[in-house]
């Protein structure tokens, strides 16, 4: 099978010979004819400016066309396979009980220090280094943050990055703006749809909610689509504006309730709720969450037992239908990206400016949130679009240079083949984890689960079963069989060329 394997990508060359992401050339060279040549008599002025034209296109006559940008696809790809394998499990192994012979194996502290990673921190999104409690230390110190908060910042940052290739692609290929602009509106409704769709599961109606990551693409998708029409300098100063506007709506806009914390799921203790001069930045008591608390009443609610849902009076995470509008400024970072990648060069120089970005955005999110408003993910304040995207470039720019400038892009493959088809493992990750498991793995693989933990005995010389082995490490377990089927299901769309797209 591993054979096999590396012998689809050595044969087919994998995605490096698929149509380019949105790639135009640059410039169009014909062969020059004889006929073409000057004629002595032309005028002094004329051949200068020919003498002029060639030079300048002859170093352009050695140069390949830019291929696909593979740390794209792979960096999509990477991001889809930590949410298909919900983090493989890891931080669910983390919460097993302290009596637990798991213990014996791994060092709970340390495993507890890799878990944070793979878990929303309960409302603040920045630490000092070495600690995970974020009510510790100073504001200009906290450049840590969990991994699997970049996680939605990541994804709208690639959406924003793919747009110019995706809009460069479609207007040279003839289509009307009209067509164009049509086809964003209609993307972004179907998102939006596909959001509430997720959120109905479970229910016996519509649940209109917007809070998770395809809901707040959809709604600012579109607005970021027609900002590309304009030049530059109007989208960097739509991007100020949302970041200022944000702010001063967070900070200055006077709430009508009065807080209690209990009353809507907030604690101290967990550092959900701020002094001031940010305490209305506080979680279920914001701006943002009381226009949930009308926006939301204005859908039909869900019938459910628990009276808290109906009316909506608060979202149980913080989370807030707004968070669209910062969201969109995280887009427009990707924007500005994808602009800058689609006309550098691929070379060392490209990385640096790269690697340059990521520090400035970072450092300036730093300093924001010391001085502006706080770094809270839940409710994407102006702070957190700055440090999110810094790390998000940061991470982008690491793939940039593993695919786009080493030697590595076949390494790409298993990553690439999962972000060609992101929206379907996102949908499947989301509707059919638990089927996936019970119906094909449990079915039909549980066999090969066993006898790998058989191996693991006999390798480590453990005291315990296999069967106690498993019983250990099931959230690992789980979570990765799962994914595995997944990716299998995303190798065969792709060896029968079948991509999903909105």
């Amino acid at each position: 099978m591993v054979a096999s394997f590396w012998r689809l990508i050595d044969n087919q060359d994998a995605f490096l010979h698929l149509p380019p992401l949105g790639h135009i050339p640059m410039t169009y060279r014909l062969k020059p004819n004889s006929e073409d040549k000057p004629s002595e008599d032309k005028s002094a002025s004329t051949s200068s400016q020919k003498d002029e034209k060639r030079k300048k296109e002859q170093p352009a006559k050695s140069e390949k066309p830019l291929g696909r940008l593979v740390s794209l696809d792979a960096f999509r790809g990477f991001i889809m396979v930590m949410l298909a394998a919900n983090g493989f499990g890891l931080y669910k192994l983390s919460t097993t009980d302290e009596s637990s012979e798991l213990w014996n194996f791994l060092n709970r502290e340390t495993f507890e220090q890799i878990a944070f990673h793979f878990e929303h921190p309960p409302w603040q999104s920045c630490f000092v280094p070495g600690s995970t409690d974020a009510t510790v230390g100073n504001a200009w110190l906290k450049w840590k943050v969990s991994f699997w908060d970049l996680i939605q910042p990541a994804f709208m940052f690639m959406v924003g990055m793919a747009m110019p290739f995706s809009y460069a692609r479609r207007e040279s290929s003839g289509q009307s703006a009209l067509m164009r602009t049509i086809h964003a509106f209609l993307r972004a409704v179907v998102l939006v749809l596909l959001a509430v769709f997720l959120y109905s599961q479970g229910n016996d109606s519509t649940n209109w909610m917007f809070t998770n990551v395809l809901g707040q693409i959809g709604l600012g998708y579109f607005f970021v689509y027609l900002m590309l029409g304009f030049p530059r300098w109007a989208q960097v100063s739509a991007f100020v504006v949302i970041l200022v506007g944000t702010t001063l709506a967070g900070q200055f806009v006077p709430l009508s309730e009065e807080f209690v914390p209990e009353e809507v799921n907030a604690s101290y203790e967990r550092g959900e709720i701020f002094a001031e001069p940010y305490r209305q930045w506080s979680k279920n008591w914001n701006v943002f969450h009381e226009f949930d608390i009308w926006f939301l009443n204005q859908f039909p609610r869900p019938e459910k037992d628990d009276p808290e849902e109906i009316p909506h009076r608060f979202n149980r995470g913080g989370y807030t239908t707004l968070n669209f509008v910062p969201s969109m400024a995280t887009m427009l970072l990707g924007v500005f990206l994808g602009q800058f990648i689609l006309l550098a060069p691929r070379n060392g120089k490209t990385f640096f400016w790269l690697l340059l970005a990521a520090l400035l955005c970072t450092g300036l999110g730093v300093a924001a949130g010391a001085t502006c408003n706080p770094i809270v993910k839940r409710i994407w304040t102006p702070a957190w679009v700055l440090f999110s995207g810094g790390y998000v470039i940061g991470l982008y720019s690491l793939f940039y240079l593993l695919f786009d400038l080493l030697p590595l892009r076949k390494m790409a493959f298993p990553l690439v083949i999962v972000g060609m088809n992101s929206i379907f493992v996102y949908m499947v990750g989301q509707l059919l984890r638990s089927w996936i498991f019970r119906e094909i793995v449990n079915k039909h693989f549980s066999f090969v689960i066993d006898k790998f933990f058989v191996l693991v005995q006999n390798v480590t010389g453990s005291e315990y079963s296999p069967e106690q082995l498993q019983e250990m490490f099931a959230p690992v377990t789980v979570a990765t069989s799962v994914f595995l089927v997944i990716w299998l299901f995303c190798l065969w769309l792709y060896r029968q060329r079948i991509f999903i797209r909105i």
